[in-house]
């Protein structure tokens, strides 16, 4: 049975116990939770570029970038529906639990994604508007449908989707592109396998049981550990490249040194830890848990360090 066959039976059996279906239900599609560091990336992005927008017009533009966001969030859902069944993690949600049918979930993502690019066109540029497009469709088709159910290296190619925000947020107010956004997309590229793979140790039997080629599921925790840290190593040095090459400041510098070193701490024990040491898989959480908060800090210090210099 395909993906969606499988979330039509559920669909079915839940409408015939009369389970309910609402505005949450549609709100859940988006991802809300990623969602929200899209929006911040994306923001900051837009502040620390050159140049002033009107506040409503700007408004407007991350509005976009988050309903592109969550039309992402959506379509994903709706493709995996099947596998989101078979995995404790993400049985809840609308469509696996039957709260949703397939061709509502379907409909909302489409009809999302195309708004939020019409909204970014007539908000910003047409730049802007071509990069959240790209950015959509290479989620939802090289990321979701393609890399995804295929390699183990789905992560890390499929890491760009999310790198986008910060370079859609800079050509909102500009029109073109930069050292700086560059930069940050490439920062938040390396970031994102060490940011997953740290879930996905924890996670792994869901992967498994789903049969999604997670980097711990196809080439073991060892495998996984040593890659942790590796990328973590190359991330530290790409978050500091915007100081060493004079684009941002000794604010923002300082703040992506000790907590690019902290990264690197924190995934070295989890790449340096050996199987069987524990069950609780502390180290595993710990560097998942801090990887969003990294995210969030190192992207807040990017605007403080460029307003600070105007």
């Amino acid at each position: 049975m395909t993906p969606n066959g499988h979330a039509r039976s559920q669909a079915a059996a839940a409408a015939e116990l009369g389970l309910p279906a609402d505005w949450r239900d549609l709100f859940a599609l988006t991802k809300p939770r990623v969602m929200s560091l899209v929006v911040f990336t994306a923001l900051c992005g837009l502040l620390a570029a050159p140049g002033a927008k009107h506040p409503v017009l700007a408004f407007a533009s991350i509005l976009a970038i988050a309903l592109g966001a969550g039309a992402s969030g959506a379509l994903n859902q709706w493709y995996e529906a099947g596998l989101d069944a078979k995995m404790k993690r993400t049985a809840g949600r609308p469509l696996p639990a039957g709260r949703l049918d397939p061709q509502t979930a379907l409909q909302f993502g489409v009809g999302l994604a195309a708004f939020s690019v019409f909204l970014m066109l007539f908000a910003s540029n047409w730049q802007a508007a071509l990069l959240l497009a790209v950015s959509i469709l290479f989620y939802v088709f090289i990321y979701t449908m393609w890399l995804k159910p295929r390699t183990p290296q789905n992560i890390v190619i499929g890491g760009a989707a999310g790198a986008f925000p910060p370079l859609i947020g800079w050509v909102a107010v500009t029109g073109s592109l930069a050292l700086l956004p560059v930069l940050l997309f490439l920062l938040i590229f390396l970031w994102t396998p060490p940011h997953f793979w740290a879930l996905a140790l924890f996670v792994r039997s869901d992967y498994a049981a789903a049969g999604i080629p997670m980097m711990p599921v196809v080439a073991g925790e060892r495998s996984t550990r040593r890659q942790i840290l590796l990328y973590a190593i190359i991330m530290a040095a790409a978050a500091v490249a915007p100081w060493a090459l004079g684009v941002t400041g000794a604010i923002y510098g300082w703040t992506a040194t000790i907590l690019s070193a902290l990264f690197v701490i924190f995934s070295a024990q989890v790449g340096l830890r050996r199987a069987g040491e524990g069950d609780a898989l502390k180290p595993e959480k710990r560097l998942f848990a801090f990887s969003i908060a990294y995210l969030f800090i190192l992207f807040g210090a990017v605007v403080v360090d460029q307003m600070w210099t105007l």
